[in-house]
Formats: structure tokens, sequence, C-alpha cells
């Protein structure tokens, strides 16, 4: 029997133009396929075809009912519920009536290398801001502030780098219209910096190009941008489309040119926001505060937050009991693109984590217990792609190309490897390499990895410990090949489909020997500390010192304190003996290895 659609809806196939569905923030699948007047079963095809797997009592929030709905040809709007916030957490205007939109400031984030006057930059952008009247109007550092140049305002963010700008967005917060990337006219582009690019690139952020230390004597502008040139960054007068600024941040010139060229930047990107509404938003960092107790910065994006205001940050929630701007002044409201620190939440949330304001403390509570409930029944599975399953993603139309990031041993390695899988590109596929260096395969990589959805290869180069645990937990693929033609001929494999499932080597655990004992016969055991995971009686231990492999075997004796027991957890010690393997020092990392089918 035909399910019908509800009292004002239209149903499939009896008008060419359906009513409008007013989808509420969060509902179940049941009600989802009752509300559209279509079989359950059809619904949830549909939520296969995009990647989840659920059932008609599973809960589905408002982007993901919306996207369902215009599948089966309806336009949708939020009720009044989704619109106070208890909704999608995905910022959009498009969400928005025309009528609510109004301009917002820009926010932008500085990048670049260490040593290229990233802070100097902020500190001459602070210096710049005309409405403070002195030099060092911002009297405390909460992670972000706003300036106003030439009376219009414009928000930075202070990040500790391009890791943390990739984490935030691996967490699904698009945090910034604009990326600024500072390059030192008499260095150039640096390891760093390059990361830094393809961070940028992968966020499809537009960038502006600052070089600087213009009044080094040995400063070369020109070099500087051969090189962005190099890494497909063509500036304006070279009939590009980046933003290229000159400026000396020590003598603070050029920096208006740049604060003029990011409110040019934002007038072109016509940047707009509902200020009429709850706030939402995201978590620009967090803290303890001695006196205060939890702190969290954060960045409004749409809507208005007020003193007083229900809020929901990740999974912990709260009511706002005071808010401080950037120069530590109490204030009552705070509206789109503006950051200010919140006092009165349960807990610390992670930066990049969502918040939204509701309007009681009930619903913000359900919240945050649904997200709990969701963290837990995932219980730690990553959103990776595998090598495997890459071929499906592109007979699907997924995805266009295989994304993957690029590491091997030394620097002239990866030019032979890129030359060799762009003879793999065709006319349906291909191969693009988000980001390749030389050096191991680091945190920063893996995070890359997971906000681009991108597999990562190693070449003659081995994950760093923390890198290879944090793989593990967000399903990221790395794979490590010594042998090039092995290297191609598995992205071959994978790009027509011919790759079989294979077994894949995980890192369990990591501890660090501490001390070693002689048990005679000239028998030793290390005496360790595990740093994270576990060390297992049954796994494959690989010896490293100084970053390299000497020796790996099995686990012949492990005991904690003079107990055989069969695995180690972290932050325990214990004594080990690996089999066939006695010269143990002081100071060696051991992984504990376990093999695993790939899904």
């Amino acid at each position: 029997m035909e399910a019908q659609a509800p009292t004002g809806v239209a149903s499939l196939g009896k008008t060419s133009s359906p009513t409008a569905l007013e989808i509420p923030g969060v509902l179940t699948v049941h009600d989802l396929s009752t509300l559209l007047g279509a079989d359950p079963i059809d619904v949830i095809k549909q939520l296969m075809r995009i990647g989840q797997m659920l059932t008609l009592n599973d809960v589905v929030e408002y982007e993901t009912a919306s996207l369902i709905a215009q599948s089966f040809g309806f336009p949708v709007k939020p009720t009044e519920e989704a619109q106070r916030g208890t909704g999608s957490l995905v910022i959009s205007p498009d969400e928005e009536e025309e009528a609510h939109l109004e301009p917002r400031p820009p926010v932008v984030t500085i990048l670049g290398h260490v040593d290229h006057g990233k802070t100097t930059l902020l500190d001459a952008i602070r210096n710049t801001n005309t409405v403070a009247g002195e030099v060092g109007g911002i009297t405390q550092h909460i992670g972000a502030y706003q300036v106003l140049f030439k009376e219009t305002p414009i928000t930075f963010l202070d990040t500790p780098g391009h890791e943390a700008f990739t984490a935030m967005r691996a967490r699904g917060a698009r945090v910034t219209d604009f990326a600024v990337l500072v390059v030192a006219a008499d260095d150039g582009i640096m390891p760093q910096t390059v990361e830094a690019i393809d961070h940028v690139k992968a966020a499809g952020v537009p960038l502006i190009a600052v070089i600087n230390k213009i009044d080094r004597p040995d400063a070369d502008q020109d070099r500087i941008k051969r090189q962005l040139a190099e890494h497909d960054l063509l500036i304006e007068e070279w009939g590009g489309d980046v933003i290229s600024v000159p400026v000396s941040a020590l003598k603070g010139e050029g920096v208006s040119d740049l604060l003029e060229n990011i409110t040019v930047l934002a007038e072109v990107s016509n940047l707009r926001a509902n200020p009429h509404r709850l706030a939402r938003g995201v978590v620009v960092e967090a803290r303890v505060d001695k006196s205060r107790g939890p702190v969290a910065t954060v960045l409004v994006q749409t809507g208005t937050l007020r003193v007083g205001d229900n809020v929901v940050a990740g999974e912990v929630r709260g009511r706002v009991r005071a808010m401080l701007n950037d120069q530590a002044e109490s204030i009552k409201r705070a509206g789109p693109s503006k950051p200010v620190e919140i006092l009165g939440i349960s807990g610390l949330p992670e930066a990049g984590d969502t918040f939204s304001a509701v309007s009681d403390e009930k619903t913000a509570r359900e919240m945050a217990e649904k997200r709990i409930r969701e963290r837990l029944a995932e219980s730690g599975q990553g959103s990776g792609v595998s090598l495997e399953e890459i071929y499906s993603r592109l007979e699907s139309g997924e995805v266009t190309a295989l994304d993957l990031i690029l590491k091997t041993d030394v620097q002239g390695t990866v030019d032979a490897v890129r030359t060799a899988l762009a003879h793999l590109n065709t006319e349906t596929t291909r191969v693009n390499l988000i980001h390749a260096a030389s050096g191991s395969i680091t945190e920063s990589d893996v995070l890359l990895a997971v906000a681009s959805k991108a597999i990562i290869i190693g070449f003659s180069t081995r994950p760093e410990p923390g890198a290879a645990t944090l793989a593990n937990q967000q399903a990221v693929d790395i794979r490590s090949y010594d042998i090039i033609y092995e290297l191609v001929d598995d992205v071959e494999k994978a790009l027509k489909g011919l790759l079989a499932p294979v077994t894949k080597d995980v890192v369990e655990g990591i501890a660090t020997v501490r001390a070693v004992f002689g048990l005679g016969r000239g028998m030793k055991a290390a005496g360790i500390y595990v740093n994270n995971g576990i060390i297992s009686r049954g796994a494959q231990i690989h010896v490293l010192r100084n970053d390299r492999r000497v020796f790996a075997g099995p686990v012949s004796s492990l005991k904690h304190f003079k107990d055989d027991v069969r695995e180690i957890r972290a932050g325990l010690e214990g004594g080990i003996v690996v089999e066939g393997f006695q010269d143990y020092a002081e100071g060696d990392i051991l992984e504990s290895h376990v093999t695993e089918q790939s899904e």
C-alpha cells in the first residue's frame, strides 16, 4: 500500500511543483519517510547512497534529512525549531532567508614558516587598530581578536600553525574566510611553508601572499614570486589570481595595504550572516582558569550570542554567565564573526567543536547527551578511505580523483614518485597529490588526510609513533613501500579496481625502555613504560633506535610486576622479553604491531 503524504505536503509524482517541506532539526528515519510520503525502504536506500547505514528508528539531523528530501524532488526549509539552533551545525547563509542576511566581517587566519615573521605581523596588525587609539590595545590573548580598519571590522584567528588550522577543519569546522601566507623575502619558501600551502589548498580557502622582511638587504621579492608560481600560486601582476602584498612587519610598512586588500576581498566575496537568530559557531580554544573554571574562546558565525543563553559546545553544555571580548571587556552580546570568551560551560570542548545557543536548558542537555551517545556508538571509528575501496568511489562519482599524501625519505625521491604517478592519469581517473614532501609521516599529515579523505603513501619512510596511533583512531590508510614499482602498481590497481583486500599492519601500542635487566645465562629483559595503546603478548615488537628499526620479533614474555599478563596498557610499567633479541638500551622505542584484515 502506498504511503500517504501528510496534509499540506504534495505526494511524489503528483504535482510538477512540490510543496516546500518544513523539516525539524532532528527526526527519525521513519518520521522522515512519513513526512515525504515515501516508502521507508526507498528512504533507507537513499541514505545508503550517501554513505549512511541507518534503520527506521535511527535519528537524522536537518542537513541529512534535507538532502534526502531534495533527492525525492522536494524543496525544503527548516522549522522554527531548526532555526533556533537544534538542527544542522553546518554554517551556511544558504539556509537563511535572504531578507535576514546582513554583511559580516571577514575571518582571517595567518599561516607560514615559524621564523618568517607571523607573530611580528600579528603584532603589527594589532597596532594598526585605529579604534584602540593606542599601541598594544589588545590586553589579553584569547586565540582570536578583532580590529577595525577604516571602520571595517576584521577578525583574525591566531592559531599555532597549519596543524591547528587543519585539525579544526578535520572536525568539520569551516572557520576562516581567507588565509594569509607569510613568506620571508630573504629566506624563501621553506618545507613548513609548503605544508601550509597544501593545507590551504585542501581547504579551498582564498589565499593572500604576504612577502615579509622586505627591508632586509638580501630580500628578493621576485624569487619569492617565482617560488609561489612553482606551487601553482600565480600572483595578480603575473596574470594570476593570488594577491601579493610586500610588507615589513617589523617596521609596520605595508600592513595597511594588507588590511586594505582583505577588506576589498571581503566586499567582493559578499560575506553575510543572519544576526537575528540564536548563535551558532565554532570553538577556537578552551582552557581551565583557576579562578573562573572552564573558559572557551568561540567564534560566532551566525546569529547573536547573549549573556544568559543556553549553549552546547561539542559534548559540553552550560549557560553563558559572562562574555569577554579580546580587550578583556565584559560585553552582553556578540554577533557574526565576533570572537569572545564565554564562562559558564560544564567542561572543556575541543578546538573545532561546533557550538550552538538553544532555547532552553532541557534542549541543551538532550543535544549534549545525544552527541555523547553517538561518539560512544561509533567507538573510535574514523572517516578514512582505504586504497581498496577507492575504485568503487570513483565508479559511483563520489570522488573524481585519488587523493594522496606522499612522504619519502629524501627530497629527490619526491619528484621521482610524483613523475611516476603522473603517468597513471587518464581522461576519467587521475592521481591528485595533496601534499608531497620528505621526512617521516607526522600527525599533521594524518590530520590533513582526515580533512581531505586522502590516503598516505610512505616511500622508504615510516610514521612517527603519534601519527601511527592517530591514523588507527581515525581509520586513515597509510601504505609503506620501499620499491617504487610496487607503489605505482598498487595505485594503478586501485584506479582500475583490481586491488584486492589485504592484511595491514597496525600499531596497537608504543612503549619506552626505561631499564635493562639481566635474567641469567645471557638473557636480558627490558623494563618498559607504555606511552599509549597496549603492548600485548601476541604482538610483533619492533625495536626502534634513533628512529630506525633495529629488530622485529614476537613477545616471549610479558610481566606486570611479577605477574605474567596478556597485555600492558598505557600509563603502566612492566617487563618484556622479545624473542631473539638481547641488545636493549635505555630510550629504545618498542612498537607493538598486530595484523588486521583491511575492510
